[in-house]
């Protein structure tokens, strides 16, 4: 995996870079729509490929391990073959799924001992394993096992928190490094800042992931409650090594998206527009809709002509309104081809205004129209 700076911002963090691995090159800034069960909910993968060109999406290791599970996939030689997807993938770890289920997980040096949302049968991740887990799966993207830190939490367990995490990346690089890729593909590992909402903890982080060598970096545990998403990831990616591509994960809205990019981070994911879709909201280039309101009844204008996808200017608002109201699995999917064409079309838009040096001006401008209720 390489990554080159095409252009720095002059006013603002933001920068316009290529990342390129083995099944493609993927312009950054970038949001990766998410596959967890190597789907993107509801949708094929020709839309994906057709309707959004999207250049790398996701999925996670602990759903494809427990379904279809991982002997499935390493028959299928792969999750890329497995689900016809020839792009670049990214997987989580499955850190943060194991670290959400607080009462059937137990933390310890070893891993985390868990029972599962599904059977509640146990099982146990090991860094080791995650690393094991997500050769066979095969993404071209693959993250560190790390214990994803509580927050608001104290100074003292942050601190723990953080440590254990270094010490399992330390035995994710020695695993990734003695074992290689049972695909024709390489695989590059992202480690995880973590820190909470502490500074020096943060700082800290940002250093000890930045000297383990690896080609990119994540950073973690930052969808929390307490507003402090730009403060911790300008804290981060002021220590993060500038030639390397920064992931912001579970990130988030697109006033979040574009305000961390000018701090200087390159790749985002998120569930919001896909699950926002299926509940009836959808982002538009002109503004926030609630399809579900009565407002929409008549309104037989496209749902959004500024974005060159099917869905977005082939179905009129009072279409998708009838079908979301009656609950019509059509209206799921057009609503979320549509937030995702406005998702990918806002960091094309990021990266083509980095590249002109008019991010900033043109950052407060667009976010004025795209974040007002409509």
């Amino acid at each position: 995996m390489t990554f080159t700076i095409d252009h720095q911002d002059t006013t603002t963090q933001a920068r316009a870079g290529l990342l390129t691995t083995d099944h493609g090159a993927i312009p950054t800034p970038i949001f990766m729509p998410v596959g967890t069960l190597a789907t993107v909910k509801g949708l094929h993968q020709r839309e994906l490929y057709n309707d959004l060109d999207a250049p790398i999406i996701l999925a996670n290791t602990y759903h494809l391990y427990l379904r279809p599970g991982i002997d499935i996939i390493s028959q299928a030689e792969g999750v890329h073959r497995f689900m016809g997807w020839d792009r670049p993938m990214l997987t989580d770890s499955g850190g943060y799924q194991v670290y959400s289920l607080s009462k059937r997980r137990k933390i310890s040096e070893e891993g985390v001992l868990f029972h599962d949302h599904l059977q509640g049968s146990r099982h146990l991740f090991t860094p080791e394993r995650a690393i094991d887990l997500q050769r066979t799966i095969g993404a071209d993207i693959i993250m560190a096992f790390d214990e994803c830190t509580p927050a608001p939490c104290t100074y003292a367990y942050a601190k723990d928190s953080m440590e254990l995490t270094h010490r399992w990346l330390t035995r994710c690089c020695e695993r990734f490094q003695a074992t290689k890729s049972p695909y024709e593909h390489s695989q590059a590992l992202f480690p995880i800042v973590q820190g909470s909402l502490y500074k020096d903890l943060r700082q800290k982080s940002a250093e000890f992931i930045a000297s383990a060598g690896c080609p990119g970096h994540g950073i973690g545990g930052v969808c929390h409650p307490t507003g402090q998403l730009y403060e911790v990831t300008g804290w981060v990616c002021e220590v993060l090594p500038k030639e390397k591509p920064r992931y912001l994960m579970g990130v988030g809205t697109p006033k979040d998206l574009l305000e961390c990019i000018a701090l200087g981070v390159d790749m985002f994911d998120c569930v919001m527009p896909a699950r926002n879709g299926r509940n009836g909201m959808l982002f538009t280039t002109q503004g926030i809709i609630n399809i579900r309101n009565s407002k929409w009844k008549n309104e037989f204008t496209p749902l959004d002509s500024t974005l060159d996808t099917y869905a977005s200017t082939h179905y009129t608002k009072a279409y998708l309104h009838h079908l979301i109201r009656s609950g019509e699995r059509l209206g799921a999917q057009i609503a979320t081809l549509q937030n995702l064409a406005f998702y990918l079309w806002l960091v094309r838009n990021a990266r083509e205004q980095i590249l002109q040096d008019n991010f900033h001006a043109w950052k407060d401008d667009i976010l004025a129209v795209v974040m007002r209720r409509r």
